[in-house]
């Protein structure tokens, strides 16, 4: 009767696998062409705004978080493929948040076979101190770790700093600074730093934050959360970050479109003085396919001919 059992149990152990193999071999598919994907748009942006050159020694900040992990992953796979020389530097600031797992990074660190270099500075007190309980701490904390990451980079010799904002935090970034602080100002994938010593790269700036957190479920990163700020339920951040949710859903499109907008500017159909020269202008009797269109039924229609913008549905 055992033997019955067991005989049983291995056709069914059989059958299981030959349904299961299909679907393994589909997730393991997707999960390639998610690898595929992110290195083409990481590769892409590092081209478009030359982000990295020969020579250079890229310092990547690494949080911890699904973001930095992915760019330091995505960056070691260019790295070998890249038809010039250029290092990599992975950097921690252990800001010592209570219950922070020190040895989580250097352990993953070591195993992965890169530089890196953990940096401890108590700033977790500073801002405790300093911030009243259930404000925002991001601001204070930012500038604190900024200063530091500069420090850093100058002893490292680091001729770039990547950092991990996605082209999500890129147009978080937009319309906080529309919405708060009245400017058209985004978060841009190459700029000197504040300080005017360094070249602060984003390499994940085409990069969907859908991605990276497939990604780092795919790759099974050492996650460690932050105290700080993911205590924080009511950012105003975050209420941008469900705002795109939302249109996601309901208006296919609208993001992506938003996104390319940021590349696709137009100074003369703004209102900023200094940006256009408005009070030069005459009338010179040229025509000229930028001038004012006021008159038309749409003014505000966009050409499906533009490279990057994707037609809308109808709402």
């Amino acid at each position: 009767m055992n033997a019955v059992i067991d005989n049983l149990q291995a056709v069914d152990t059989a059958a299981a696998a030959t349904v299961t193999k299909p679907a393994a071999d589909k997730i393991a598919r997707e999960d390639n062409k998610l690898h595929k994907r992110l290195c083409r748009l990481v590769g892409q942006a590092i081209g478009d705004f030359n982000m990295i050159e020969e020579g250079d020694k890229v310092m990547v900040c690494l949080s911890g978080g699904k973001d930095s992990y992915a760019l330091l992953d995505i960056l070691m796979t260019l790295r070998e493929r890249a038809p010039i020389h250029f290092d990599i530097v992975a950097v921690n600031l252990d800001q010592k948040q209570p219950n922070f797992p020190a040895d989580v990074l250097p352990r993953y660190l070591t195993e992965l076979g890169v530089a890196f270099h953990i940096e401890n500075q108590d700033t977790y007190s500073i801002v405790k101190r300093l911030i009243p309980e259930g404000k925002t701490t991001c601001s204070l904390c930012s500038r604190l770790r900024r200063g530091i990451l500069y420090r850093v980079a100058d002893e490292l010799g680091a001729t770039k700093i990547a950092l991990g904002h996605h082209r999500d935090d890129i147009l978080e970034t937009f319309f906080l600074n529309m919405f708060f602080g009245g400017k058209l100002k985004g978060m841009p994938a190459k700029l000197v730093s504040d300080d005017g010593k360094h070249v602060v790269i984003r390499p994940l700036a085409y990069v969907k934050e859908e991605d990276t957190e497939r990604y780092a479920q795919v790759k099974n990163f050492p996650i460690i959360p932050c105290d700080l700020c993911g205590s924080q339920e009511n950012l105003q951040r975050k209420q941008i970050k469900a705002m795109l949710r939302e249109w996601e859903k309901k208006h296919p499109g609208r993001v992506e479109n938003t996104f390319s907008a940021l590349s696709t500017v137009v100074p003369s159909h703004l209102m900023d003085r200094d940006l256009f020269g408005f009070a030069d202008i005459k009338a010179d009797g040229l025509a000229n396919p930028l001038g004012d269109i006021a008159f038309d039924e749409e003014p505000c229609s966009t050409p499906s001919t533009v490279p990057g913008i994707i037609p809308l549905q109808q709402e």
